[in-house]
């Protein structure tokens, strides 16, 4: 709570308290100075990658010996709740407190962690920091995405005072562990505090850009407008129908951002941009559902009164289907279950830096059950002390036995 202090703004809408604290905003680097304070304080030697990241290590009784890691990160979308990613990352921290107070010392080094532009909202490309690290994406060209005001990532790294000098290139941790909400209704409606996470569906962010003709809204007939604003329209309800078809099994999709130029009530738009979020937990299926998007788009200027209209796409991002761990998973289960938790194994709809680190280590992740049928990116967002609580307690536990592994 006092972490979400920083960046918080009245939400009109809901009437409630929300965060705004997205990537390498001054907000964002007033939020990292504490948690960086408080992982000082916990005793954790303390570094920063290339790209913001930031590292507390524990160390293990044979530090030569690959770390444990844990964690998550505190960049948030610009209308959220206090839980989503900051769970992980202060809930590995109370870990270590919790080791520290009861002088514990695990033979496996720990390493708490605190990703850089996880939600993508800001620069497009999301779990930004986990994918260079992880080795997908490279760092030139993640300081080079631009944000929408055209500023440079490298740049606002810089100017925050977050561009640290650890290599970026991830040394593969021993496994890595992270708690984090479930952003979904399943654990609500199963009545469980805690899930095990089976992995991560395939996600596919694109930018549209439609390219018409102003004209008069009044003195130009139908048959003779290249209309962007239609032309953008379409594209909303064609991905619709593509959900409702049931040709793609279990696909989502999402248009979270549409804005058309010159946006005066009396000009026909000369120009639309959207973007279109495609989510599937079947790689095949995904990939069929992006073919007949593409062929629509390619269609588009076909349906149009008049010929001309240009249509541009840009990838934001894309990811396939990732399955963690069935070790890991089992000694999240196993845990629980020491602990009386029933819990319930179920698959991820977002995105998370441990669908990056399952690329070079053994990776799973445990939900904590949320409030309000789950939702979040909203300040509505809400889980219960006591669910927190038991999700850590699953986390911190899960992550002590796999840190006395020898190998």
């Amino acid at each position: 709570m006092e972490l979400a202090t920083i960046g918080a703004y009245d939400d009109a809408e809901t009437g409630l308290v929300g965060v705004d604290r997205q990537s390498l905003t001054d907000a964002d680097a007033e939020g990292r100075r504490l948690v960086l304070e408080w992982m000082t304080d916990a005793g954790l030697e303390v570094t920063v990658d290339e790209m913001g990241t930031m590292y507390g290590r524990r160390e293990g009784t044979d530090p030569t010996l690959a770390p444990v890691m844990a964690g998550s990160h505190i960049d948030t979308v610009g209308t959220a709740g206090a839980f989503d990613g900051c769970l992980g990352v202060l809930g590995a921290l109370e870990m270590v407190r919790s080791l520290n107070e009861q002088g514990i010392t695990t033979r496996r080094p720990l390493l708490i962690t605190a990703w850089t532009e996880e939600e993508g909202v800001r620069f497009g490309t999301d779990m930004l920091g986990s994918a260079v690290a992880a080795g997908r994406l490279t760092l030139d060209h993640a300081y080079d995405l631009t944000d929408a005001s055209g500023l440079r990532f490298g740049d606002e790294l810089a100017r925050v005072g977050f561009r640290g000098d650890r290599p970026v290139r991830l040394d593969p941790p021993h496994a890595y562990v992270e708690c984090h909400i479930e952003q979904g209704p399943v654990l609500l409606h199963e009545g469980c505090a805690v899930g095990v996470v089976t992995g991560v569906q395939a996600i596919s962010w694109q930018k549209v850009t439609l390219r018409g003709r102003a004209a008069h809204a009044g003195t130009t007939p139908t048959e003779l407008r290249l209309d962007a604003g239609l032309a953008a329209a379409q594209v909303v309800v064609k991905v619709r129908e593509m959900v409702d078809s049931g040709r793609y099994g279990r696909l989502r999709a999402t248009v979270g951002h549409i804005a058309t130029s010159p946006g005066m009530p009396s000009v026909v738009p000369d120009r639309a941009e959207l973007t279109v979020d495609l989510r599937n937990p079947d790689d095949e299926q995904m990939a069929e559902a992006e073919r007949d998007l593409a062929a629509f788009l390619a269609g588009l200027p076909g349906l149009q009164p008049a010929a001309g209209l240009r249509v541009e796409t840009e990838r934001m991002a894309k990811t396939h289907r990732v399955v963690f761990d069935e070790r890991v998973q089992d000694t999240i289960a196993d845990v629980a279950a020491d602990l009386g938790l029933q819990d319930v194994r179920l698959m991820s709809g977002a995105g998370h830096d441990a669908q990056e680190i399952a690329a070079i280590a053994p990776t799973a992740m445990v939900f904590v059950r949320g409030q309000h049928d789950g939702i979040s990116h909203s300040p509505r967002e809400y889980s219960t002390p006591e669910d927190c609580a038991a999700g850590v307690t699953v986390l911190a536990n899960t992550v002590l036995r796999l840190a006395e592994e020898a190998a």
